[in-house]
């Protein structure tokens, strides 16, 4: 399916409507308890069951629309079902609330592999909507692994610690904030690195011409 190009608004709306659901559902039943099928269940349990569904809606909306899914979207919607329908089964909320520890820690293990190996897998993720040079994006690569560590550590203190409705807010808010600040800082400060769009053009022609050098020789 070709890529296709939809509102940026209801692209963001997609992305991020799905957790601030599962906040607003969880706030409203959050000190209710409700018996399904003879077997009680806290509102946390019933706000995860019913974020599922909604998180494959808003997954498959994405696709048909824009014809497209990132890896990334892939691979936090498979972990949020796994770990949600353990939550389910097991009517424990604790599965749920490691999948966030599973998520940044399995995106900064990545990402260590491919600084292990000299490259940056962070680019192959982003390099087409940000386009740089190679060392900026080690750079940025090294800085977000640590973050994505840190962001792991953290979570596994907090709902360890703190009550259901500390973890619910900072996890739709806090966490994707903070990944966003520093995103946007990083982007700042790597500006000596960013690609202008008529170096992205030179270095295009350079590299076709390169290749047909190489198929005549």
């Amino acid at each position: 399916m070709t890529a296709k190009t939809i509102n940026p608004v209801l692209k963001q709306a997609l992305e991020l409507g799905p957790a601030i659901l599962f906040f607003a559902i969880y706030m409203l039943i959050k000190d209710r308890n409700f018996v399904v099928f003879g077997t009680d269940y806290s509102g946390f349990i019933i706000a995860t069951i019913v974020f599922l569904p909604i998180l494959l809606a808003s997954i498959a909306t994405l696709w048909v629309l824009t014809g497209e899914l990132s890896r990334m979207q892939i691979f936090t919607g498979v972990v949020a079902v796994f770990f949600g329908g353990l939550t389910a089964w097991f009517n424990d909320a604790s599965f749920f609330k490691m999948k966030t520890t599973l998520v940044y820690g399995s995106f900064a293990l990545l990402l260590g592999i491919g600084l292990l190996r000299g490259q940056s897998w962070l680019q192959w993720v982003l390099g087409a909507a940000l386009p740089m040079q190679q060392e900026g994006w080690m750079i940025l690569t090294r800085r977000l692994l640590v973050v994505f560590v840190l962001l792991a550590i953290a979570n596994e203190l907090i709902w360890r610690n703190m009550s259901d409705a500390t973890w619910v807010t900072l996890e739709t808010f806090v966490f994707p904030a903070v990944l966003f600040a520093f995103l946007m800082v990083q982007i700042s400060m790597l500006g000596r690195f960013m690609i202008e769009p008529e170096a992205r053009d030179d270095e295009a022609q350079n590299h076709a011409q390169d290749k047909a050098k190489d198929s005549q020789g």
